[in-house]
């Protein structure tokens, strides 16, 4: 056997309803982190939104911070190392550097030493309206991403997305064919959405490519009256839910096997038997 082949990967994923202020949102997400590691996570994520989801634009512009004042983000970097675990950052709200009027949705990976091994800035923006009450229009407000990223982690290949970026499944391709063994996605996904598509999505991106699906979530009734879905999903690459936190706060783990990805694979050579960039398009 090669070393990949003997791989596992304990990952867990932290699920809550995050609030509008950060320090309060972190006295609920720190001990989930302990939690996650007294129950032998080495990799934990967290949703996107992370520390915060503010009730208007207004308020979310004015209490944000770049990524160089973040204390959230040296919070939680210190938090990385004090267990000595990977740490995902689904997203944190970040002020763009140049603009004070404009922001980022930056998802982090914490390495265990608490030194920032990568980040992604999310490449869509949910421009939707879903009838729940609620517009949404994060083009407006962010500045979007322009780059898949694929980092490795300790043998792992791990792709990095979120929340929206999943209904797009050429970047999901795109990172599976670079080498992904895991893509996360961090969400706070509405209600609406959730009930109606979160879960055949999430196991269409696993089957599809052959990869792990890690999904942390938002969940409940936040600030302004936003409700997200939660069902914080581990999904393996035949498309089996390894488990799925349900609508309330919870931490979830699993073992994730290295064996798998090559058994789906094997199975059905998707990635090898695609032909998409061979595909003319003739239009009648």
């Amino acid at each position: 056997m090669t070393a990949s082949e003997t791989l596992s990967l304990r990952v867990a994923n932290c699920q809550y309803t995050a609030l509008a202020d950060e320090r309060a949102t972190l006295d609920i997400v720190l001990p989930m982190i302990a939690e996650a590691a007294e129950k032998g996570a080495e990799m934990i994520c967290l949703p996107e939104c992370a520390t915060r989801i503010e009730p208007n634009r207004q308020s979310l512009v004015a209490n944000s911070q770049t990524q160089d004042q973040s204390q959230s983000l040296k919070t939680l970097q210190h938090t990385a190392k004090s267990y000595g675990c990977w740490l995902m950052i689904g997203s944190l709200m970040l002020r763009a550097q140049d603009h004070d009027d404009r922001m980022v949705n930056r998802c982090f990976l914490i390495q265990p030493g608490g030194q920032i091994r990568a980040h992604y800035d999310k490449i869509h923006m949910f421009d939707v309206e879903v009838n729940d009450g609620q517009k949404y229009r994060e083009s407006q407000t962010f500045d979007r991403g322009h780059e898949a990223v694929l980092v490795d982690m300790g043998g792992w290949r791990l792709g990095l997305t979120i929340c929206y970026d999943l209904r797009f499944p050429h970047l999901y391709r795109q990172l599976a064919k670079a080498g992904a063994d895991v893509i996360t996605i961090p969400a706070a996904f509405t209600q609406v959405t959730g009930e109606a598509h979160w879960h055949p999505l999430m196991r269409a991106r696993a089957i599809e490519n052959g990869v792990f699906i890690v999904s942390p979530a938002q969940c409940g009734t936040h600030a302004g009256g936003r409700q997200t879905y939660g069902h914080a999903l581990m999904v393996d690459p035949w498309g089996k839910v390894l488990n799925d936190a349900g609508d309330g706060q919870a931490v979830t783990c699993a073992t994730l096997d290295f064996k798998v990805i090559k058994k789906a694979r094997a199975a059905i050579p998707s990635l090898d038997n695609s032909a998409a960039e061979e595909i003319s398009l003739k239009i009648f």
